[in-house]
């Protein structure tokens, strides 16, 4: 199975690539047709916003005058302005009781949560796909089927599905395309491609993911025959942020190159996603990988050597950079073979013709993602720390605004939680979360693609200088929105929370979500049908969903108890 961005591509994945003559193989290859054408508080905290008003000193805003943050620096030794220590003290003490009247309330819930992760809404569907899809047009047609542009007919977003005809793939592919499926749905980073759904029919097998639209980094390159170095910095880091990704989750791509790296939209300033783990796979850090795959001009030369780890990637990387700064490829031959034997020296230059304009920084960045002995060469992690890269890194200043969505965010019942977290993962736009992903990136110190405790904490502590008061807090929030309970906060998860709740949860996609989970359109949602989405959730959670939502007790949920269970109403 090749490129999961729906892309399309008429040749087979190969364990082996093919090292034949090529008379062609000097230059680039050639682009393919893209699909980028293509719970736990039960009553919600109220606060006392008018005393908050009149003492100026609302938990978001505290530090944002000079004077308060000087008053605060030296409480210990002066009191130069007694108001602001006074309205310091009752707003923290107001949210030390806000806090324990929450912790009480997720304590006294925290038995009845089970975990949800995105990987949930993300599993192989029977039936017709076009229940659910408009067919548009065809982006790209080959030996495996056709891709298309496709329209979901409850939600109105735009999606890409590649149709994948059952007979022209042989059985290696077939677990190729369950084992790209179960990788990719796993993954939640802004940098790599979302896969939503994986249907099949008696003919076909058919993948949704995102529509990326903005053309293959490949693209831009021949477009411009170089890019400045704070463009090429701003690529190549968000490149290294889903290869660190995917390698904390031991994970390795080893096809990375620039066709697989696709524009989410054809703005300037559109960021970029990763694509076609169709020869990705699991490692273990203690057995090298042997087979050989890959793409001659961005292969490692341990690759060629059957013998390998997850630093394949960072040899790649490097290899694009390097296009990215001077826009030909380190490693260059009349044939396939010729260009395997310079990989295999591991020997480039910076030609001064090409290379005079760009910074020794960037050279030497160069030369630590090429390093022919993989022990010697950097890290993912370890590359994001570059100085050269550093520099180039964007602002670190936390936008108040989402902190405090964070702290706000409430999903009482278990429905809820999982209601919130399909709405963000299937029903959002490109649009409403790129803000969130630079405010995640912020707070992602370590650049991992999971927000920490300790990673919040230092979030919470630029607005907010009351260690013990923050740490209660971060404690508070992990635990409501954690609803995966992996001890972190990812990415979809942060995205949920940051939102602005009236838009997340506003009367079209509630609407357009009941539509989605009542799928006999009978204005009840059932077990059966929740399952359909969720898959299986046994009778204990089943049962816990009808206690919090069910208030007529026939055993479903009507329209009614839906809106009103997620709008925090009364019923």
């Amino acid at each position: 199975m090749g490129n999961v961005c729906c892309r399309d591509d008429s040749r087979q994945q190969r364990d082996e690539i093919d090292t034949s003559p090529n008379p062609e193989a000097s230059k680039p290859p050639e682009s393919k047709v893209l699909l980028s054408e293509q719970v736990s508080n039960k009553a919600r905290i109220e606060e006392n916003q008018a005393q908050v008003e009149n003492n100026k000193c609302a938990y978001s805003e505290v530090h944002q005058e000079p004077e308060q943050q000087q008053a605060i620096v030296l409480k210990e030794e002066q009191y130069k302005n007694s108001n602001i220590m006074q309205s310091q003290k009752i707003t923290n003490e107001k949210i030390k009781a806000e806090i324990m009247k929450s912790s009480q309330e997720v304590d006294s819930k925290s038995k009845k949560r089970v975990k949800l992760g995105v990987d949930i809404f993300v599993k192989q569907k029977e039936g017709s796909i076009g229940q659910h899809y408009n067919f548009g047009k065809v982006l790209g047609q080959g030996a495996f089927g056709k891709v298309w542009k496709v329209t979901h007919k409850t939600t109105g977003l735009i999606r890409a599905i590649k149709q994948i005809k059952k007979s022209s793939i042989i059985k290696e592919e077939e677990q190729r395309l369950f084992s790209e499926m179960n990788i990719l749905k796993n993954l939640d980073h802004p940098h790599i491609v979302k896969l939503f759904e994986l249907y099949q029919d008696e003919n076909n097998y058919y993948l949704v993911t995102e529509y990326l639209s903005g053309g293959e980094l490949f693209d831009r390159i021949k477009k411009m025959s170089s890019f400045s170095e704070s463009i090429a910095a701003d690529y190549i880091r968000q490149i290294l942020l889903a290869t660190l990704h995917c390698h904390e989750q031991n994970i390795v791509h080893r096809d990375l190159k620039p066709e697989n790296i696709i524009f989410i939209s054809e703005d300037p300033q559109s960021q970029l996603k990763v694509i076609d783990f169709g020869t990705s796979r699991k490692f273990d850090h203690q057995k090298a990988m042997s087979k050989r795959l890959g793409t001659p001009y961005y292969i490692a030369p341990e690759v060629l050597g059957h013998s390998y780890s997850e630093k394949c990637d960072i040899w790649s990387c490097g290899v694009i950079l390097y296009i990215l700064l001077c826009g030909y490829p380190p490693f260059v031959g009349k044939t396939e073979n010729q260009i395997l034997e310079k990989v295999k020296l591991g020997k480039f230059t910076f030609d001064p013709d090409d290379w005079d304009t760009v910074s020794k920084e960037a050279k030497e960045f160069i030369i630590k993602l090429l390093k022919m002995d993989p022990n010697q060469r950097l890290s993912a992690k370890q590359a994001l720390e570059d100085p050269w890269l550093v520099k180039y890194t964007p602002s670190t200043q936390i936008n108040k605004k989402v902190l405090n969505n964070l702290r706000q965010f409430q999903a009482e019942t278990i429905l809820k939680q999982a209601l919130m977290s399909y709405m963000i993962t299937q029903m959002s736009t490109q649009k409403e979360i790129q803000d969130l992903q630079k405010e995640f990136q912020r707070l992602d110190e370590n650049n991992d693609g999971f927000l920490s405790k300790d990673e919040l904490l230092k979030g919470y502590l630029q607005i907010q200088t009351d260690n013990k008061l923050v740490e209660d807090e971060v404690e508070r929030i992990l635990e409501i929105i954690d609803i995966n309970r992996s001890g972190q906060i990812d990415f979809s998860e942060f995205c949920m929370a940051a939102m602005n709740q009236e838009k997340l949860l506003s009367v079209q996609r509630v609407e357009q979500a009941f539509k989605i989970f009542d799928q006999n359109g009978d204005g009840f949602i059932s077990k059966k049908e929740l399952e359909a989405i969720m898959g299986d959730l046994g009778d204990d959670v089943w049962n816990q969903i009808l206690t919090d939502c069910d208030n007529n007790g026939d055993g479903q949920i009507s329209h009614e108890e839906f809106v009103k269970m997620l709008k925090n109403k009364k019923l």
